[in-house]
């Protein structure tokens, strides 16, 4: 891997003469890690390690530019690793750093927004989402190449490509599952048990409005992940709202728009554990380094406990709950407007489930797509391997869980420690185990068959893996150029309390369309913005009572805009695993469904975030908001069939 680790002949230090009143000494560091792009007038932080003839006792350290100006300074031990951090350069002509960081690249601020602008421009508008994935990434990686076109091609392949493959934190499991889920579904599919499990589902979902009930429905109840959610539950339905012409893009938007929210709001799930730990990282920054760890306000925030306050956060997640309500709204009512209604209006009228000229991220016109000749459609050749899925995964959650924290805990903590990486290898895996023995033991398939069928099933899904890995590194390459970083700075300076939770709202919202995830900007923006509510409210409110419920809209506006930018990304990895789902082209996705979240998001903020800071009770904000949402739905959009009428007509 290409780091920005370099070899510092001189640790410019003051060393005991500061500490110890003694004559100055010389102290040699091994490595200096530096940001890979210093980004002009943003902060950034330098980690010293492997020094030696560190007095007991300690030594400054000092970090100079060029001009001999001191940059950053703090005091490193024996055996310990110091950061010297809100470093800040302005030019490329203040280097090279008396700490040897180099004459590395140099970029404007805003240089650091123009890789992922650049890919999801070139997505919208060319309406190809792994060749704009390839010029972003390529933009970034020459910034981070020190503008060297050919060297920025090598790093794109061997420094993002591979390690957004290879990252066993997440990364690759995501990929195994998907694959494996994958080859479950062309063994099911193969079997005969979808196209038996769809005909026993046509008997409730009968018309299109139970169809997509149906898919909401089963959204809501697969709640404990929202990669499991978005897969099992795109890769169940699909059929039944083939049948009932329901649009590949309307599937994916009921698929992507149940996921992430019913992840998020509900107390027991895989994003709670890491929630609750950012949210806990957030009070102790704001009780130790906001308010000096000492007073009434300090030892309030001290005894707050995290998972309460994320309890007490539900109520103000606007958008997550919006979503879902506008997902029932537009199902109930049978309504649309915008691209999707014309995407509706084509399907119920014949004109095809996708558009015309649309690629599938996944291909379902293979032959593992479809039922072996002769074989019986037993429903039960699809529920059970689903089923199978679902309860291992709660139970791999159960027991990862109870391992980490013990049998005496509570369910919430189990399920907050949980593993679900490994439980969702290990449910898809069941899952095609049962697959495989369902088909063999009723001599539906043979051995060889059911391989044929696996591996078919996998082979549908390298498209979509091919534009999860790119988007991963994507996500890599803004993380290396400080695209985040240059974001916070949105809400430095003096900000009014009032429109906090808004700007917060907007700010989150932004970073995860540019970076992709919203855990990414979840884990950078709570740690800040809830020490930089309590500073700007000036602590004491808190304790008192009057304050509080700013602590909570500010949390829960980083939790619902990280949302709600993924949401409106085309390089968020949820969004693509929605069209894979849904066997929908991916910029028709985005494109039908970014009208909706942009109009939920709307409502959420102005009625929500910025309603309940002027005081405005934040159940009544939420009912206003379902009222308007209905309002605007009764008002502008059309029912599907008059819609597909009036454009046959035409």
């Amino acid at each position: 891997m290409h780091t920005n680790t370099l070899r510092a002949s001189l640790l410019a230090s003051v060393g005991a003469a500061t500490l110890l009143g003694t004559a100055p000494m010389s102290i040699v560091a091994q490595e200096v890690e530096g940001p890979k792009v210093i980004l002009s007038s943003v902060p950034f932080a330098v980690q010293v390690t492997g020094m030696s003839d560190i007095p007991p006792t300690g030594a400054l350290m000092e970090l100079r530019d060029n001009a001999g100006r001191l940059l950053a300074s703090g005091v490193v031990r024996p055996g310990e690793a110091t950061a010297l951090s809100g470093i800040s350069i302005d030019s490329r002509s203040q280097l090279p750093l008396s700490v040897r960081i180099g004459e590395g690249p140099v970029a404007p601020a805003w240089f650091s927004l123009l890789p992922p602008l650049l890919a999801i421009v070139l997505a919208l508008i060319f309406k190809e989402v792994i060749t704009a994935l390839l010029a972003g990434i390529w933009l970034g990686a020459l910034a981070v190449a020190g503008y060297n076109p050919l060297s920025a091609t090598w790093r794109l392949v061997d420094d993002y490509v591979v390690h957004a493959v290879g990252d066993t934190g997440g990364h690759t499991q995501i990929i195994v599952f998907s694959l494996m889920l994958g080859g479950m579904v062309g063994l099911i599919s193969k079997n005969g048990g979808t196209v038996g499990a769809a005909r026993r589902v046509a008997r409730i979902a009968w018309n299109r409005k139970r169809g997509k009930l149906a898919t909401s429905v089963a959204g809501l109840v697969i709640f404990f992940d929202d990669y499991a959610n978005t897969l099992v539950v795109g890769n169940t339905m699909r059929p039944i709202a083939d049948r009932l012409k329901i649009s590949r893009e309307k599937l994916a938007y009921l698929i992507d728009s149940t996921a992430a929210p019913v992840a998020a709001i509900v107390p027991i799930s895989t994003w709670v554990g890491y929630q609750v730990s950012l949210i806990g990282d957030g009070i102790s920054v704001a009780a130790g380094e906001t308010l000096g760890g000492t007073g009434a306000e300090a030892a309030f925030l001290g005894g707050l406990n995290p998972y309460a306050v994320f309890v007490q956060t539900i109520p103000y997640l606007f958008y997550p709950l919006l979503a879902i309500s506008f997902v029932v709204l537009t199902s109930v009512m049978n309504r649309d407007f915008g691209p999707m209604a014309r995407a509706e209006a084509r399907a119920a009228s014949g004109g095809g489930l996708l558009a015309e000229g649309a690629t599938p991220v996944v291909d379902t016109g293979e032959s593992f797509a479809t039922a072996k000749e002769g074989v019986p459609l037993h429903w039960w050749n699809a529920a059970v391997p689903v089923l199978t899925v679902v309860l291992v995964v709660l139970g791999g959650l159960y027991t990862s869980g109870r391992g980490a924290v013990g049998a005496d805990a509570s369910l919430r903590d189990i399920f907050g420690a949980a593993d679900p990486f490994s439980t969702l290898l290990w449910g898809s895996l069941a899952g095609c185990v049962v697959a495989v023995i369902l088909s063999t033991s009723q001599r539906i398939l043979s051995v060889r068959e059911c391989v044929e069928a696996w591996i078919g099933g996998m082979k549908a899904m390298m498209i979509a893996m091919i534009i999860l890995a790119l988007a991963w590194s994507l996500g890599a390459v803004v993380k290396d150029i400080g695209t985040a970083a240059y974001l916070t700075q949105i809400l430095d300076g003096n900000l009014p309390l009032a429109l906090l939770p808004a700007l917060v709202f907007v700010t989150s919202g932004a970073m995860a369309f540019a970076t992709g995830t919203s855990w990414t900007t979840m884990a950078i923006m709570l740690p800040l913005v809830i020490p930089l509510g309590v500073s700007l409210a000036g602590g004491s409110g808190f304790v008192d009572g009057s304050q509080y419920g700013l602590l909570l809209a500010t949390t829960s506006s980083v939790l619902a805009g990280a949302i709600w930018g993924d949401h409106c990304s085309p390089i968020s990895d949820t969004t693509v695993l929605s069209s894979t789902a849904a066997a929908c082209d991916h910029i028709e996705h985005v494109r039908t469904q970014l009208p909706y979240a942009l109009l939920v998001g709307a409502v959420g903020l102005l009625l929500g975030s910025v309603g309940t800071s002027l005081g405005l009770p934040n159940w009544v904000a939420l009912l206003g908001g379902v009222g308007v949402l209905f309002l605007f739905l009764r008002l502008f959009g059309k029912p599907v069939a008059e819609i597909a009428e009036r454009e046959a007509a035409g």
